[in-house]
């Protein structure tokens, strides 16, 4: 049950509608559960208004699907849904580190190599949910260094996408070793001022991610098609 009096800074609706929105991204609520607007308003101490309005609204990101008498039920997530959002991702986190090569000032240069440092122990930790975070703060801070809001709202709207499996592939560690190599890569062509090879090194970084979630996908036995 979440407190929600705690939580004054948002309207109620829109603090019910992100907590079930995490839940499903984070894989907290699985793939084809249905959605009961008695049970999960009794669940978070709400009444059922504002859990009609969040289904409603997750339905229009895609998350949640609505039918005839089957009612509300989360959406599947297919190998083509991820590869989608890697085909936009290639170009977009190029550009980025391309202009946070350009733009990034020498503060936030030690602040870049503190994160990658970070995301480091993390790793080695194997600590999932830091090592989430942490990846987060990384790529989101080279955003930051670009100083371009219009950029960082695009780059906001992939990375949620992105979330409800990357939840999946941080599963494996045999990802970290390859993903911390990535990122120094990325880091020391921003930090270097190299452009050029900054938006090759998160190419190909994004080209790595791409072709080991499709090889887990099919492991998984994800549809390769949304139903």
């Amino acid at each position: 049950m979440m407190d929600f009096q705690l939580k004054v800074q948002k309207p109620l609706k829109e603090l019910v509608y992100l907590e079930l929105k995490h839940k499903i991204l984070t894989g907290e609520i699985l793939s084809q559960t249905r959605l009961m607007e008695i049970s999960l308003a009794e669940k978070m101490n709400v009444s059922r208004t504002p859990i009609r309005e969040a289904i409603k609204r997750l339905a229009e990101d895609g998350l949640v699907k609505v039918e005839p008498r089957r009612g509300a039920y989360v959406a599947n997530i297919s190998i083509k849904d991820m590869l989608d959002v890697f085909e936009v991702r290639e170009d977009l986190e190029g550009f980025v580190a391309e202009l946070a090569a350009q733009r990034i000032t020498d503060q936030e240069k030690e602040k870049l190599r503190l994160l990658a440092k970070e995301c480091e122990d993390a790793m080695k930790e194997e600590d999932k949910e830091a090592i989430i975070e942490l990846d987060e703060k990384f790529h989101n801070f080279i955003v930051e260094c670009c100083k371009n809001d219009t950029l960082s709202q695009l780059v906001h709207y992939v990375q949620e996408l992105s979330l409800r499996f990357r939840y999946l592939y941080y599963d494996d560690y045999s990802l970290y070793d390859s993903t911390l190599e990535q990122h120094n890569r990325i880091m020391e062509a921003i930090l270097a001022g190299d452009a050029q090879n900054a938006r090759h090194e998160a190419d190909a970084h994004v080209k790595e991610l791409k072709k080991f979630v499709y090889e887990l996908g099919r492991k998984m036995e994800i549809p390769v098609e949304a139903e």
